[in-house]
């Protein structure tokens, strides 16, 4: 370590977020922020190849979105299952989206990418004779999902990964917010301006430098009040990403999940899970008379892809003037409840509710990003040195809709590429002994900061305009009340140049309130129904204008490019790669 008071920061937009000169820095071959299934995976793989690697993370190392995954990990590994039922399953869910070449990759090389997680010490279920247990979720045509510890599949993969990690002497740097990617004087990446919460070795703003940083954030559900993700979850790798020039897609994609335990309609922040397992295992929605109301929508019934039941109890929910649904798996009894789900059991229970003997409210709440900071089969963004995987990664696997459970898998699968693409990277091209110097940047204040409370306002008018249902009178008010949130901020600053006080709260209200711009304005263009996105005054699926993508840049004035894709098919995340492209 060595410890300066001018360490500059810079990026490609000129924007950042405004904070205190870095006060001490660390220097690696690569730096990854975040510590879930992606992050830790490619940092054991990074390591292993020999590069100096720093894992950041907002938190502690097992506090991110992977140890709140109940359902388990989908591959093609039961008796008669084969990756391309697997992929034909996923492109199914993802509505005409997805990228074939992307799916085909994660189902191909995801069989192995399990079985080295279980090398590494993370315990599956298994059956009485000794192999995997696998069960079936939504979209699933095979039984073909991967658990432990029941409905615990996230913590026992965090736990294996972080004792690994620490195993390993990996350098860590826990409660630690990034704030902004540092570049060179050739625009490419030099590491993260970050800072560390008052905890360990450092404190106060820093800066991670390394000639490649991957984003493995995780996702960004805080921008709505309701949602399944932890609270720190608020889109900081897309916001970071933006800012830094990079280019985002298919953010309009938000899955909501069907079966989250209702708690109340004033209910905020983060939601109780019931995993669509429960459902694998024979669960049936109904409504309160006990009408199985999914039968006859769709051949899957309660099994069917997410968007399909998320609509379908929004739908029953609106014609009996209701505020939930009700999931019935009394039948399971107590000893499948308490063998098979027991975390979902007790969460129940704490809030007053026995699965045993009464069905389960339930309504859907925002739950994973099926879009992101884009990139190519390798992890590598639209940026010089800076990769992304993960839940805040586009990498064209979930297309318009996630199928259930191949996000622990995509994680895995690509965290594994991008760790082979660094390696090779510093092998080809020597950039081991290479020390990014960041190009220097203002210190005064040029963006203003929003203060903590617009977190709220965001989340409100995220829920009420952009939420389940959208359509384009819901979408431009939404737009209006962003606007006015950020109108506020930036005339404070124009007046007197004051801005919020620099802090994680104010940090975290900036971030959530740019991915809330571009999940609006990304809606907004796509005027069709089609996966997660559902737009009430465009019912229809539109493939003749819409089987293609919207990609967003941050322009350096805050105003935001959004393009469509001419095809379905992703450019090159390579400039040398690209053709001309018009904006449309």
């Amino acid at each position: 370590m060595s410890a300066t008071g001018t360490t500059p920061t810079g990026t490609a937009t000129g924007i950042r977020l405004h904070a205190p000169a870095p006060g001490w820095s660390v220097t690696a071959d690569v730096v990854i922020v975040g510590s879930g299934v992606a992050g830790l995976t490619a940092a054991l793989r990074c390591q292993a190849a020999g590069l100096r690697t720093v894992v950041v993370t907002k938190a502690r190392l097992d506090d991110g979105s992977t140890r709140w995954a109940q359902g388990g990990v989908a591959a093609a590994l039961g008796e008669g299952d084969t990756p391309e039922q697997h992929l034909d399953d996923t492109l199914v869910a993802g509505a005409g989206l997805c990228d074939e070449e992307a799916v085909r990759t994660l189902v191909t090389e995801g069989p192995d990418a399990v079985r080295r997680l279980i090398e590494t010490g993370a315990h599956f279920d298994e059956s009485a004779d000794g192999a995997l247990a696998l069960t079936r979720e939504g979209g699933h045509h095979r039984r073909r999902i991967a658990h432990a510890g029941g409905d615990a599949t996230g913590a026992e993969i965090s736990r294996a990964l972080v004792e690994a990690v620490r195993a390993r002497g990996i350098r860590t740097v826990e409660n630690a917010l990034v704030l902004d990617l540092l570049t060179d004087a050739d625009g490419r990446t030099a590491g993260v301006s970050l800072h560390v919460m008052g905890e360990g070795q450092h404190d106060g703003v820093g800066a991670a430098l390394a000639p490649a940083v991957v984003l493995a954030t995780g996702g960004m559900g805080q921008v709505f009040s309701a949602t399944t993700n932890p609270h720190v979850s608020t889109g900081d790798g897309v916001a970071l990403a933006l800012r830094a020039g990079a280019e985002v897609s298919d953010l309009e994609f938000v899955q909501f999940h069907p079966t989250v335990l209702f708690l109340g309609a004033d209910a905020e922040g983060q939601q109780p899970l019931v995993s669509e397992a429960v459902r694998g295992e024979g669960a049936h929605l109904v409504d309160a008379d006990g009408v199985r109301f999914m039968v006859g929508q769709h051949e899957l019934a309660e099994l069917a892809p997410r968007d399909i039941v998320a609509k379908g109890i929004t739908r029953r929910m609106q014609e009996l003037d209701a505020e939930h649904m009700y999931l019935d798996a009394r039948h399971f009894g107590a000893e499948m409840w308490e063998t098979r789900f027991p975390t979902i059991l007790a969460s129940c229970r704490t809030h007053g509710i026995d699965p045993v003997t009464e069905p389960i409210p339930v309504a859907p709440a925002a739950h994973y990003a099926s879009g992101g900071v884009r990139t190519d089969l390798r992890g590598r963004t639209t940026v010089p040195g800076l990769y992304a995987c993960g839940e805040v990664a586009c990498t064209g696997v979930h297309g318009a809709n996630r199928l259930a459970s191949n996000s622990l898998l995509e994680g895995l699968v690509y965290a594994e590429r991008i760790a082979d693409d660094i390696a090779a990277s510093h092998r080809e091209n020597g950039l081991h002994a290479r020390v990014p110097a960041p190009v220097p940047h203002p210190e005064t204040p040029t963006h203003a900061l929003m203060p903590p409370e617009a977190r709220f306002a965001i989340q409100r008018v995220m829920t009420q305009g952009a939420g389940v249902l959208r359509s384009a009178d819901s979408l431009a008010e939404a737009a209006a009340g962003l606007g006015r949130i950020h109108a506020e901020a930036a005339g404070a600053l124009a007046e007197n140049g004051k801005t919020a006080e620099p802090g994680v709260d104010t940090w975290e209200a900036t971030n959530l309130l740019c991915v809330a711009r571009v999940l609006v304005a990304a809606a907004r263009r796509r005027e069709e129904t089609r996966g997660c996105h559902w737009r009430e005054d465009h019912a229809d699926r539109d493939d003749a204008a819409w089987r293609r993508h919207i990609v967003v840049r941050l322009n350096p004035d805050r105003t935001l490019a959004v393009h469509t894709t001419p095809t379905a098919e992703f450019p090159p995340t390579r400039p040398e790669c690209r053709t001309n492209q018009q904006e449309q």
